[in-house]
């Protein structure tokens, strides 16, 4: 019988942490998005590409050494290439990234949705986590933001 209880209040605990801040795979919550006012880009950015026009989708996929934040970007038509993640600042525990991405270098057709999407990644190291709390990538019209 103690067994028996042992064990249910053991399942209990497990279950009881899936949704909890104990599960690392939940130590970053689902983005949410922010709209971004014209006024707030820098004037002068370091990397030369544009930013993406839209981020579409936030994604934070831990490894054993740390974690690979993946975003998909949407420019305004086909053709767009070489994505990064360009981090522009890391203070007071949030890392903002930039989404910068190269124009197609002739006039290219607007296409589907999913055939204008754009993937870039980054990884960070479980030292880079131990002092973040809020991960920010960044388009030229939103951002989107994802917190423990």
């Amino acid at each position: 019988m103690a067994i028996r209880t042992g064990l249910l209040f053991a399942a209990f605990l497990v279950l009881a942490a899936c949704e909890s801040r104990l599960n690392p795979f939940n130590w970053f919550g689902g983005p949410r998005e922010e709209r971004i006012d014209v006024a707030e880009q820098q004037a002068e950015p370091a990397d030369p590409r544009p930013l993406i026009d839209q981020v579409i989708d936030l994604d934070l996929t831990r490894l054993p050494t740390g974690a690979v934040v993946s975003a998909i970007g949407l420019p305004p038509r086909q053709g767009f290439w070489e994505a990064d993640l360009v981090e522009r600042s890391r203070e007071d525990g949030i890392l903002i990234l930039e989404f910068r991405v190269f124009e197609p270098p002739v006039q290219t057709r607007q296409g589907s949705q999913r055939s204008r999407e754009v993937l870039a990644g980054t990884a960070l190291s479980n030292q880079d986590l131990a002092q973040i709390r809020q991960i920010v990538v960044e388009g030229a019209r939103n951002r989107l933001v994802a917190s423990r």
